[in-house]
């Protein structure tokens, strides 16, 4: 467990599958960072039975310190032992948990691990550039601006840029 002023990361645990499900099937939160699509509880309980089994993957939930209730996931994904980086992945499942700096907390959580347990020396992430809130969160979080992809994700009927955005060690 890893812990915080206010969030702590933990890991993801049987009694988290339900909200990560609601979670991925709405669209409004998932269309922060990915493009939607429905996902059926078959596919759900397949991937929730694979956390953990990739070495380069790394999940966690976030949660408010001393309460059992997940809020958000943080993942660092294609965890490349080679080019000591990975890519970062952040969901704050509830619109009443947004905004109040656990996303940018759980961040700075999730690099200082990947920099001092996993001995990385990039962690990078992608953000639409709609996205201004979870942008200035990033900032506040360490992480830079390193270039914008034009028309990289097509969502909701339109094309939108996406900014690449890292710290390194």
């Amino acid at each position: 467990m890893l812990r915080g002023e206010h969030v702590e990361l933990t890991e993801i645990r049987p009694e988290d599958k339900e909200a990560l499900f609601r979670w991925i099937n709405d669209a409004e939160t998932v269309r922060f960072n990915a493009a939607y699509r429905p996902v059926d509880w078959e596919s759900h309980c397949r991937w929730f039975d694979e956390l953990g089994r990739s070495p380069s993957r790394v999940i966690f939930a976030i949660r408010l310190r001393e309460q059992p209730a997940i809020v958000g996931t943080v993942q660092l994904v294609d965890v490349h032992p080679v080019h000591r980086s990975a890519e970062l992945i952040i969901r704050i499942g509830s619109a009443t948990d947004r905004g109040k700096g656990f996303g940018t907390e759980a961040v700075k959580l999730a690099t200082n691990f990947a920099f001092d347990d996993l001995n990385l020396v990039r962690v990078w992430l992608r953000v639409f550039a709609t996205n201004a809130r979870a942008i200035g969160a990033y900032k506040k979080a360490g992480l830079a601006e390193e270039g914008t992809m034009r028309k990289a994700v097509f969502s909701q009927g339109q094309w939108l840029d996406e900014i690449i955005m890292a710290v390194v060690r």
